[in-house]
């Protein structure tokens, strides 16, 4: 009879299965940025949006799911500067304790005049160097949850912000082909004012910055006037927000339409804007397409 010697501790542990790190679980508030972070956490990080796709972060409802989402979750990342008014309360609900990661820390913010108040204005991812300052934010949040992947945070993020930074130049360029008197865009409510600024790009719009406010009458008739000073000849509407005071607005100065555009939601995954490098080079491409189509 054969004798077998018994394996050694050494022998066990090569024979043995593998032991795989669990994902973390990251909660993001929005679409664009659980993007982000898919994009920096890849195979390490199960990410989950609160508000979905083309959802208004503004006047989301959370729901239990959402509790119960924050209240296991390893990271939570929010956009910040005022755009999650409800994101405190469902922290307090959920009884989720860890740290909030405010993806925007860093930026430079613009300031606007919203129903005679002077506000932040929140919508700095539509900026393409304010993506870049988000997906560092991301890359630390990722890295302190889970430091043993830091490395592949980093490389991950790194080719990732060499995507958003080709994409900035995308925009600049683009942009830079029309005379600055055509780069002028009637909008559902102000969310483009990183993007205009960084881009050359006028918008005008009926509401503020929250989609919950409802633009006076006084206010919409100066608007009227203005563009037709201007001659602003293209409107666009946005996925989250009911287009019908804009096409009013539209109606009444005869500009034209140039198409939907997606400022504070990612499309459906079989839509145009399905990620956040996807949605910026829509919307480039789509109001570049709607002021050049119109006469001048």
């Amino acid at each position: 009879m054969r004798s077998f010697l018994p394996l050694t501790a050494v022998a066990m542990a090569l024979l043995a299965p593998p032991v795989w790190a669990r994902e973390i679980r990251a909660v993001a508030s929005f679409t664009v940025l659980a993007d982000i972070v898919r994009n920096v956490g890849g195979a390490h990080v199960a990410v989950t949006s609160l508000v979905g796709p083309n959802g208004d972060p503004h006047v989301y409802e959370p729901t239990p799911q959402d509790a119960k989402a924050l209240k296991q979750a390893d990271v939570v990342l929010i956009s910040g500067l005022g755009l999650e008014g409800w994101m405190t309360r469902l922290i307090k609900t959920s009884g989720y304790s860890g740290k909030v990661t405010v993806a925007s820390n860093g930026i430079h913010t613009r300031t606007m005049t919203d129903d005679g108040k002077v506000v932040t204005d929140p919508h700095a991812w539509n900026d393409m160097a304010n993506g870049v300052i988000y997906t560092r934010n991301v890359i630390a949040a990722l890295s302190a949850a889970d430091p043993a992947d830091a490395a592949d945070f980093r490389r991950n993020g790194e080719v990732y912000i060499s995507k958003l930074q080709a994409l900035d130049a995308y925009a600049k360029a683009r942009f830079a082909t029309l005379p600055k008197t055509q780069r002028k865009v009637l909008t559902s409510h102000d969310a483009f004012g990183y993007f205009g600024a960084a881009y050359g790009v006028t918008f005008l719009s009926p509401v503020g910055i929250s989609t919950e406010a409802e633009p006076a009458a006084a206010d919409v008739a100066r608007l009227i006037r203005q563009i037709r000073q201007e001659h602003v000849t293209a409107y666009f509407f946005e996925n989250s927000n009911d287009p019908r005071m804009v096409k009013q607005i539209a109606d009444a100065t005869g500009a034209a339409p140039g198409g939907e555009l997606y400022v504070e939601a990612l499309s459906q995954q079989d839509g145009p804007a399905a990620s956040y490098e996807a949605m910026f080079r829509y919307n480039v491409d789509t109001l570049y397409g709607g002021m050049t189509r119109t006469p001048h």
